[in-house]
C-alpha cells in the first residue's frame, strides 16, 4: 500500500474504530495453530462473488441467501476500512489469510469479524468468521 493511500485510509477511519481494532489486536494474539471457529462461513469466487453462504452468515449481515449469492463481498465491506485489492492480491499469492474484517449489515451497522480464509483446490476461496463486535 502506498504511503499516500495509507495516510488517506488513516484519515477516513475514525479514531474510535482504530482504537477498537488496536485494542483487539493487542489482546488477541493467537498462538500458532489457532483456528477461527466456523460460526459464519462463506465461499467466494475469484471475482469476489459469494457462491455459498451459511445460514448464520445470512443472519449476521441481514440478507437472504438469494440476495447474497452473486453479490460481491466488496459490497458488504465497510467503506474505507479494508484495502480489498491489496489484500486479495496477497491472498492469491499466499493462498491463506487471517485477520480482522469490517462488514456492513443490511441496515448499515458495522460488524467486526475475525476471519480465516484459504484457497481451495477448486479455485474458490472458503472462509470462516467469528464475531468480534457490532455497532462501530
Amino acid at each position: 500500500m502506498s504511503a499516500k493511500m495509507h495516510t488517506q485510509m488513516e484519515i477516513e477511519i475514525t479514531s474510535e474504530l482504530r482504537n477498537t481494532v488496536n485494542t483487539f489486536l493487542d489482546n488477541a494474539i493467537l498462538p500458532p495453530g489457532s483456528r477461527v471457529a466456523p460460526n459464519f462461513t462463506t465461499v467466494v469466487d475469484r471475482e469476489h462473488r459469494y457462491v455459498e453462504v451459511s445460514d448464520s452468515f445470512c443472519k449476521l449481515v441481514g440478507y437472504s441467501r438469494e440476495e447474497l449469492i452473486g453479490k460481491k463481498y466488496d459490497e458488504l465491506t465497510a467503506p474505507n476500512t479494508n484495502d480489498i485489492s491489496t489484500i486479495f492480491s496477497l491472498f492469491l499469492e499466499k493462498g491463506y489469510m487471517h485477520g480482522l474484517w469490517m462488514l456492513v449489515h443490511h441496515t448499515g451497522t458495522r460488524i467486526l469479524v475475525r476471519y480465516e480464509s484459504w484457497l481451495r483446490q477448486d479455485g474458490f476461496i472458503e472462509g470462516n468468521m467469528e464475531l468480534v463486535g457490532t455497532g462501530f
